[in-house]
């Protein structure tokens, strides 16, 4: 390819009078013979630097190829066409774009190997090309749903279905759609939410596989997949899927997060999307649907979260928010956490096991353990509000658990940071307020005298204006 040059001469009349002698002698058989003189006319206008008249003549050569159902001579045209010395970047764009538009017309009346033939093609022509690289992403993905669609159906002689899926993923991975310039930001945003969701397809996969015996990647599982899936992620604006005409790829992109979010237990990461698809106003006004669900989600994925500030804020927010209202028993649910008061497990469990174990989330054995996990931290927390100090026999009466049990749960909350507490096992106690330093005793000492101080001038000025009042009264 050349640098765009001054155009020597126009080829424009040679052209128009070469089409149609090449036609008929297409037409008589002489596909051969027509194609040597576009060739050496080709030539002609590319040295010339005639733009329109070369791209006249190569899409001529790849029709007439077409048009014959001579595939293989159409793909060795495509590939010398584009290797042309001083070959003009317009008609290589102009030639690849009017081979695609015949991939599907192919497919459908030659089948999957003279597609296949055509799609490798293209994509030798098109690769290091900067002006190519759209069409090249366009191809791949055409080439990604084929290898895709033999994971799912596979057909005699094809690979094992984890080794499609692993090709399609590699395939579309390998595409920098977020570095394109001339593809338009839907587009890139459509290819990246496709490369998360192959991805996820192959983590999936792999995880599956996790623990069998004679499988290279059953020990660590999809876990680059993951971290893949996560760094894509990144990539995606999620400004730009605010806004209405992207709510199809809003919903898209917050489902694949919230899986990420899920297969490492992130519950509060998970609610946050949640949240997202909530905010939808398609989704916020489908109350006893898509709505209604995604509230749902939130409440349970929110209290299932471990306990810090930002749960605990998200929590009291959901608790006063008016759409809460139509959701009896979740509401009951969120105020059980938000009240600073015990909540006995056999208690919770009797209440809203029937209803909750038949939800999507809770019908998990480890999700369910999980929310008795996070009823035992809230207990704690409330415990260390109210006692100073307490004995373990009576910590897990209130917590319902047996002592090694109740003392596990505390020591996580402490190296957590979560509550502070020291026990002391000889006497069976623990005492959640730590033994302040002198230097915090006189910290404290100063700050209430301060308070004091305060509230004696206060007084004092108070005092002072009310006899003002009373002598300006007198005098009057």
């Amino acid at each position: 390819m050349a640098e765009p040059r001054k155009q020597e001469k126009d080829y424009t009349k040679e052209v128009d009078e070469l089409f149609p002698e090449t036609r008929s002698l297409a037409e008589a058989g002489k596909l051969q013979d027509a194609l040597d003189k576009l060739f050496a006319l080709e030539k002609h206008a590319r040295n010339a630097s005639d733009a329109a008249s070369t791209t006249r003549l190569v899409k001529e050569i790849c029709e007439l190829c077409y048009q014959a159902r001579d595939y293989a001579l159409l793909n060795s045209s495509i590939l010398n066409l584009s290797k042309k010395h001083g070959q003009l970047k317009v008609s290589i764009q102009a030639m690849v774009e009017q081979a695609m538009g015949w991939l599907s017309e192919i497919r459908e009346r030659e089948g999957d190997e003279k597609w296949l033939e055509l799609i490798e093609t293209l994509r030798n022509v098109t690769e290091g090309k900067i002006f190519l690289e759209t069409p090249r992403a366009r191809v791949t993905l055409q080439l990604t749903h084929h290898h895709e669609s033999l994971a799912k159906s596979p057909r005699l002689g094809s690979p094992p279905a984890k080794v499609c899926l692993q090709t399609a993923s590699d395939l579309l991975s390998d595409l920098q759609v977020e570095t394109y310039s001339s593809m338009e930001r839907r587009e890139k945003t459509e290819f990246i939410l496709e490369q998360m969701r192959l991805l996820i397809a192959l983590a999936l996969v792999k995880d599956a596989e996790v623990g069998q015996e004679g499988l290279k990647d059953s020990i660590g599982g999809g876990e680059a997949e993951w971290v893949k899936v996560r760094v894509g992620g990144r990539k995606v604006n999620e400004s730009f899927l605010t806004e209405k005409e992207n709510e199809d790829l809003k919903l898209k992109y917050y489902d694949m997060m919230i899986q990420y979010a899920l297969k490492h237990d992130a519950y509060l990461d998970a609610a946050k999307y949640y949240y997202k698809i909530w905010e939808t106003p398609n989704i916020k006004e489908d109350v006893t649907g898509r709505g209604r669900a995604a509230l749902e989600h939130i409440i349970y994925y929110v209290v299932l979260a471990p306990h810090d500030n930002e749960q605990s804020d998200m929590l009291h927010r959901l608790s006063k928010d008016p759409a809460l209202e139509k959701l009896e028993l979740q509401r009951a649910l969120v105020n059980c956490f938000t009240t600073p008061e015990l909540m006995r497990w056999p208690g919770i469990e009797e209440m809203y096991g029937p209803l909750l174990r038949q939800t999507s989330v809770f019908s998990s054995d480890k999700l369910w353990e999980d929310l008795h996990t996070r009823v035992i931290e809230h207990n704690i927390r409330i415990v260390a509000q109210y006692y100073t100090r307490i004995t373990l026999l009576r910590l897990t009466e209130l917590l319902d658990l047996t002592q090694q049990q109740a003392e596990e749960t505390l020591c996580r909350l402490v190296v957590s940071g979560t509550v502070w507490a020291r026990v002391d096992r000889p006497t069976g106690i623990v005492n959640f307020r730590s033994s302040k330093s002198a230097e915090d005793v006189m910290n404290d000492w100063s700050s209430d005298m301060q308070r004091l101080l305060g509230l004696v001038e206060k007084t004092w000025m108070g005092v002072n204006a009310a006899q003002a009042a009373q002598s300006r009264a007198a005098k009057a």
